[in-house]
C-alpha cells in the first residue's frame, strides 16, 4: 500500500522573525528583510548588506551551557525546530524513538566556529584551539543535536548540497517515510554564515548585491534591475509524517507532501545551464511522482535568487515544462523579502509553500518593477493575492548544478 506523507508541524527563522507567524505575516504584507549588515563592520566590502536574524537569543529557547557549545547554525536549527515539534503536536515519549528521525540540511556548516577559531590558531598557537571546534563546525551536528532533544533514533544524518541541501533534506525525509523506513521526521535547511570572509567570497565571485545605498530595494528576483542575491542567514522546519500515523493521534494537517525530483546540471562548478535542463527533469521528476497534470498546478515558490543567469534560466525551464499553461501559473520569490538563507533556503521556502497551499495566500515578489529580458511569467509583483491552491512547487537550485522541486498539496482524505 501507498504510503503518503503530510505536514503537520512547521517552524521558520529569518530576518523578517522569529517565529511562523511573524514571519508569514511580513511576507505576505510585502515587507522587507534587508539591511546594512550589523554583525560585523563590512566597510571594507563591496557588498555591505545582508539579511541577518536579529536580537536572536538562543538561551530563550536552548540551555545556556548546551547553546555555548553550538555554532550559530545549530542554534537556529534547534530553534526552530523547538516551534516546528509542538506546532505539530506530537509527543516523541510516546513515540517508537526508532521510528522517528532527524534530517538537517545545511550548505556551509559551521563557518562562524571555524573562522573564529582559525583566527586564534594562528594568532595564540594550536593549544588555544577549542576542543569543541570539530564538533561545532560538521554539518552534520544540527541533525545529531535534534535527535539528541527528542531522544529519536531513527534515520539521522544531513544533506550538503549548497542552496539545494535544505530541499534534499526534506526530499530524502518524504522517501524514508515512504519506504517505511520512519513514521516521523524532523526535517529541513539551516544557515548561519553572513561572515566577512564568506561574504569577501561571494562578493569576489560577483554573485551577490552592491546595492548598498538601497538595501530595501537590493533583492530584485526577475527584474531588470538586479544585481544578484542578498546573503541571508536563518531555518525552515518541518515535521513530516506517514498519514496513517497523523490521523491516529488526530494531528492538524498543513499540506501532503506528494512529490519529489532532484537532478544534476552536469554543465559548470556555479552558473546554471541556460535550458535548465536539470530544474526541468526535476519539476518533471515531482509532478509524476505525485501523479499531478500541469493544469493542477496552481503556484511555483521560484528558487527566485535576484540573479541574471538564474532568473532566466528558472523561467525558461517553467515554460518548457508546463507549455501554454505556464501563463495561468502564479510564481513568486521570499528571497524578495528574506534574502537567500543558502542551505537553509530550502526549508524556508517549504514551510512557506505548506503555508499557501493551507491558507491560499500568496506572497508577492517584493521590488519587481521592471520585468528583465527572459522573465515573462506572473511573479505576483507588489501585492500579496487570494485564492484556494491545491497544488504547490517549490524549486530549489544549488551551486555544482544540484536541482530540487518538491511538490505539495491540499490535503484531501
Amino acid at each position: 500500500m501507498d504510503r503518503r506523507v503530510v505536514v503537520t508541524g512547521v517552524g521558520l527563522l529569518t530576518s523578517l522573525g522569529h517565529d511562523v507567524p511573524a514571519t508569514w505575516e511580513k511576507l505576505l504584507a510585502g515587507e522587507n528583510g534587508i539591511r546594512r549588515i550589523r554583525g560585523f563592520d563590512p566597510s571594507d566590502l563591496d557588498a555591505q548588506i545582508a539579511a541577518e536574524v536579529l536580537d536572536f537569543d538562543p538561551v530563550k529557547r536552548i540551555d545556556f551551557k548546551q547553546a555555548r557549545r553550538m555554532d550559530r547554525f545549530s542554534q537556529f536549527a534547534l530553534w526552530t525546530a523547538k516551534e516546528a515539534v509542538p506546532d505539530s503536536g506530537i509527543e516523541f515519549g510516546k513515540e517508537n524513538p526508532e521510528r522517528c528521525g532527524a534530517l538537517i540540511g545545511v550548505g556551509m556548516g559551521g563557518i562562524i566556529v571555524w573562522e573564529t577559531e582559525h583566527e586564534k590558531f594562528l594568532e595564540r598557537g594550536p593549544k588555544r584551539v577549542s576542543p569543541f571546534l570539530i564538533p561545532m563546525m560538521i554539518p552534520d551536528m544540527a541533525s545529531g543535536l535534534i535527535s539528541i532533544e527528542y531522544g529519536i533514533r531513527g534515520p539521522n544524518f544531513c544533506t550538503v548540497s549548497a542552496c539545494a541541501s535544505g530541499a534534499h533534506a526534506l526530499g530524502e525525509s518524504f522517501e524514508l517515510i515512504k519506504q517505511d523506513k520512519a513514521e516521523v521526521m524532523i526535517t529541513g535547511g539551516t544557515e548561519a554564515a553572513i561572515t566577512r570572509f564568506s561574504v569577501a567570497g561571494f562578493t569576489n565571485m560577483r554573485a551577490i548585491s552592491r546595492r548598498n545605498d538601497e538595501p530595501e530595494r537590493a533583492s530584485r528576483p526577475f527584474d531588470a534591475d538586479r544585481d544578484g542575491f542578498v546573503i541571508a542567514e536563518g531555518a525552515g522546519i518541518l515535521v513530516l509524517e506517514e498519514l496513517e500515523h497523523a490521523r491516529k493521534r488526530s494531528a492538524k494537517i498543513y499540506a501532503e507532501l506528494a512529490g519529489y525530483g532532484l537532478s544534476g546540471d552536469a554543465f559548470h562548478m556555479t552558473a546554471p545551464d541556460p535550458e535548465g535542463k536539470g530544474p526541468q527533469l526535476a519539476m518533471r521528476m515531482a509532478l509524476d511522482e505525485a501523479e499531478l497534470n500541469l493544469q493542477d498546478v496552481d503556484y511555483i515558490n521560484a528558487h527566485g535568487t535576484s540573479t541574471e543567469l538564474n532568473d532566466r534560466m528558472e523561467t525558461r525551464a517553467i515554460r518548457s515544462v508546463f507549455g501554454n499553461h505556464a501563463d495561468k501559473l502564479w510564481v513568486s520569490s521570499s528571497k524578495s523579502m528574506i534574502g537567500h538563507l543558502l542551505g537553509g533556503a530550502g526549508g524556508a521556502e517549504a514551510v512557506i509553500t505548506a503555508l499557501t497551499v493551507k491558507e491560499g495566500k500568496v506572497h508577492p515578489t517584493r521590488n519587481l518593477e521592471r520585468p528583465g529580458e527572459g522573465c515573462d511569467l506572473d511573479y505576483i509583483p507588489k501585492q500579496a493575492r487570494e485564492k484556494e491552491i491545491k497544488v504547490a512547487l517549490s524549486n530549489s537550485f544549488g551551486f555544482g548544478g544540484h536541482n530540487v522541486t518538491l511538490a505539495f498539496k491540499k490535503f484531501e482524505e
